[in-house]
């Protein structure tokens, strides 16, 4: 579609934007990519890729700019739509509005965005392909969005049928030991058929269950996303559940979403406090996790064009500050597989046939 000299992807660590922990780690995905077409993987630091969509979107397209790439390609169940007049649309009604707390923001948003539009984003990919335009729009940005119809298996849909699974089905089919090889490349089904346990909040339950607990009611308020009494449910819930969807249910309340749920889990689990995200965002990097040899030469030309720190090796000054939070969440990974995921790790260098 845009006789791309390159193709970049930008792509989140070890935690998903809806803060689950991913299946394999981000160098064997970063790998997988670079084995499939990709040319150069950057990731998306864990502030802007745990995140509701507009900040993922927004973090994205930062990266991507800050890279000179001028066609964004993404998926999307309504590609047709006219995203940037649903984003104009949108300037008409103001989110201080929404104050009924028994119902989600996204309920109260949509319902607003069907009268104001006749459509309402309840797709997954529709809402980032809306996030991208607003982002976009925000920024400044010249970048040309491509949305691409999203086809085969629906986002939620758990079982394989032909050749285009969602992330959902494959999740699960990993979870059960079913065969993968119709729906990924050949390289992929054989690093899944190597995950003998499958990364979980189950997994992780013990840990965060624990500084539930000790933790006090204060420091706990003081973590991104936790607001509005939102710290009390969880310790109460925790000092009741010993299993994690005993918990999980327990917090779940009308007001909030399971993804939003379970991000602010994991801003709790790694003491990621509002103070530190905010800072974090105001200083964006571009970590590479890889690059063909046609993805270094891109890298190469344009590097002195980067206007912000171009992060190959994570050194303990980094470590500790910069790069603090995507740490963190790497040694909190570390427990699944055992791997260093940051210190040490010099991005994947792959030989492609021109």
């Amino acid at each position: 579609m845009t006789g791309a000299d390159v193709v970049v992807a930008v792509m989140s660590g070890n935690f998903t934007q809806r803060g689950e922990p991913t299946i394999l780690d981000k160098w064997t995905r970063a790998k997988l990519a670079l084995q499939n077409g990709v040319d150069l993987v950057v990731e998306l630091p864990i502030f802007n890729a745990v995140e509701p969509a507009h900040l993922f979107a927004r973090g994205a397209l930062m990266l991507l700019s800050e890279l000179q790439v001028c066609d964004v390609v993404f998926g999307a169940e309504h590609p047709d739509w006219d995203f940037a007049a649903m984003v104009q649309a949108e300037r008409h009604f103001s989110s201080s509005e929404f104050h009924r707390y028994n119902a989600t923001f996204a309920t109260q948003f949509n319902q607003e965005l069907q009268t104001v539009t006749g459509h309402q984003l309840t797709s997954s990919n529709d809402i980032l392909a809306f996030a991208y335009e607003k982002a976009k729009q925000q920024l400044g940005l010249s970048l040309n969005l491509l949305p691409l119809q999203r086809r085969g298996n629906d986002y939620h849909d758990q079982r394989i049928e032909g050749r285009l699974a969602s992330a959902t089905a494959i999740r699960t089919a990993v979870v059960k030991h079913r065969s993968l090889e119709q729906a990924v490349p050949s390289s992929t089904a054989k690093a899944l058929q190597h995950v003998s346990q499958v990364p979980s909040w189950a997994r992780l339950y013990p840990l965060l269950r624990n500084h539930l607990i000790q933790a006090p009611v204060e420091e706990l308020g003081s973590y991104y996303e936790v607001a509005e009494g939102l710290e009390y449910r969880m310790k109460e819930a925790a000092s009741r559940h010993l299993s994690f969807d005993g918990f999980n249910r327990a917090v779940k309340s009308k007001r909030y979403t399971y993804a939003r749920l379970l991000r602010a889990y994991l801003y709790t689990l790694l003491e990621m406090t509002k103070e530190e995200v905010r800072t974090h965002q105001q200083r964006p990097y571009l970590r590479v996790l890889g690059f063909t040899t046609r993805g270094q030469a891109y890298l190469h030309a344009i590097k002195k064009q980067v206007s912000i720190p171009l992060v190959t090796n994570v050194n303990q000054d980094l470590r500790d500050h910069d790069l603090a939070l995507d740490y963190r969440a790497g040694k909190l990974y570390q427990l699944f597989n055992g791997a260093e995921q940051d210190l040490k790790h010099a991005p994947w260098r792959i030989a492609v046939k021109e």
